[in-house]
């Protein structure tokens, strides 16, 4: 009865929405335009080097890691500092996006993680990006840099042991069950478990290894342009220019050639792939060596759970986000004026507004900064800035779409009202001293 109920509530859905919607306004078309882009955005910039990697790993940790030491490290009756330093920390190594760490949330909760130290991954993961922070210096200003680690840091431990608190009995319950069941051995070293998984996540990060933040450009009309890179777009580089507190907008036709600043990060930036290429061959070495085919085909047959799991709702919440929202720097459904309008000042509203907008939004990795700078260029106060950097990287519309399918909805609800609540708060404090 209750799928008969869904299948009805589905059919009538499309056929409200196919019966209603004025698909012949010009804003409509427009929207749906945009979904539509923002989806194939997505799929060309996320999918092969960040998703794919994260399901594999995900697979893996679901086949290969013990169900015994990821409870033993991370889960509820693991020692707190351990638990949540390992949550945070791991997370802020991967510095993936908002959709890329789903899987690897999944694939750590479902193997008996508690809940506070996996939520804490949750939310570290894309929040606490160590180039983010520090290009949120360089352009934003230094208070907004220290500002932005210190609140991230800050909000993966706190949010996590709210969460661990308020679904303490569930969380008891799930625990002893876990630790009920027999974990079958192998007889492989824990070492022979781990270190698949550490070539995989390697690989994946020097795979997204982020672009320098310093760079030097030549223009075909001869000038050079010496700035900090603060995000870019299909057809053109916007950059900060030093004493500046505005974004320049380089259209890529006007660029003779373009040159990072020579640094190590620079370095590892050039060579990322071949980098990420031989952590792969030699996570095939590994493979061939210590695991049969059988072993191998389990791990393809969670790799594949997981995208299943995952990708449908990860894909629809883009198009919903695109339709509503748009790509950066286009209009969609939601004019880009109404938020901007509603983040001006430093009113307990307007920090709530943008940390409410932060949270739909999907923000890929830095695209932040940019979006930033125009609502800060509109009347955008500095409590609501901070407001929408603490809650944006960690939280999207695809990103709670996915996460009541791993959770349910009450955990996902709890979650997402601790990140606003504590991002507003966050935000009216940080206003309230710089303003």
């Amino acid at each position: 009865m209750k799928r008969e109920l869904r299948t009805f509530v589905i059919i009538a859905g499309a056929f409200l929405f196919a019966f209603f919607v004025p698909f012949s306004s010009a804003t409509v078309r427009s929207a749906i335009m945009e979904a539509f882009l923002m989806l194939q955005e997505y799929a060309r910039e996320h999918v092969l080097l960040c998703l794919v990697p994260a399901f594999f790993i995900a697979g893996a940790i679901a086949v290969f890691v013990s169900q015994a030491s990821v409870i033993k490290y991370l889960g509820a009756k693991a020692k707190k500092i351990v638990a949540y330093g390992v949550g945070a920390v791991s997370g802020a190594i991967l510095a993936v996006c908002s959709c890329t760490v789903l899987p690897l949330f999944a694939g750590i909760y479902k193997r008996g993680a508690g809940l506070g130290p996996a939520v804490a991954f949750l939310y570290s993961g894309p929040a606490i990006n160590v180039l983010a922070i520090i290009l949120t210096g360089r352009i934003l200003g230094l208070q907004f840099g220290l500002a932005r680690a210190l609140g991230a840091v800050v909000f993966a431990v706190v949010i996590g042991l709210a969460m661990q608190f308020l679904f303490r009995k569930e969380e008891a319950e799930k625990q002893e069950a876990a630790m009920a069941t027999p974990v079958p051995g192998d007889g492989k070293p824990i070492w022979k478990t781990a270190v698949p998984v550490v070539l995989m996540i390697l690989a994946l990060v020097f795979a997204n290894w982020g672009k320098p933040g310093n760079l030097s450009i030549e223009t075909t009309a001869g000038e050079t342009i010496v700035a900090t890179r603060a995000g870019e777009a299909e057809d053109e580089v916007l950059v900060k220019l030093p004493g500046s507190d505005e974004l320049t907008v380089v259209a890529k036709d006007e660029i003779e050639s373009l040159r990072y600043a020579p640094s190590p990060y620079t370095a590892i930036y050039h060579a990322r792939f071949y980098i990420a290429g031989a952590f792969l061959l030699l996570l095939i070495v590994v493979m061939s060596l210590w695991y049969d085919r059988n072993e191998a085909k389990t791990w393809g047959a969670s790799t594949w759970s997981y995208a299943k799991l995952i990708l449908p709702y990860l894909f629809g919440g883009v198009l919903i986000a695109g339709f509503l929202l748009g790509r950066p720097g286009h209009t969609a459904l939601i004019p880009s004026q109404w938020i901007a309008n509603a983040v001006g000042g430093n009113s307990w509203l307007s920090n709530l507004a943008a940390s409410v907008a932060g949270a739909l939004m999907y923000f890929a990795t830095l695209t932040e900064l940019p979006i930033l700078q125009g609502l800060m260029g509109s009347g955008m106060g500095d409590g609501p800035a901070l407001a929408l950097l603490l809650a944006g990287p960690a939280l999207s519309l695809p990103n709670m779409l996915v996460i009541r399918k791993i959770l349910g909805t009450k955990k996902t609800l709890a979650y997402v009202a601790l990140v606003v609540v504590a991002a507003t708060l966050t935000g009216k404090l940080f206003g309230s001293i710089v303003g």
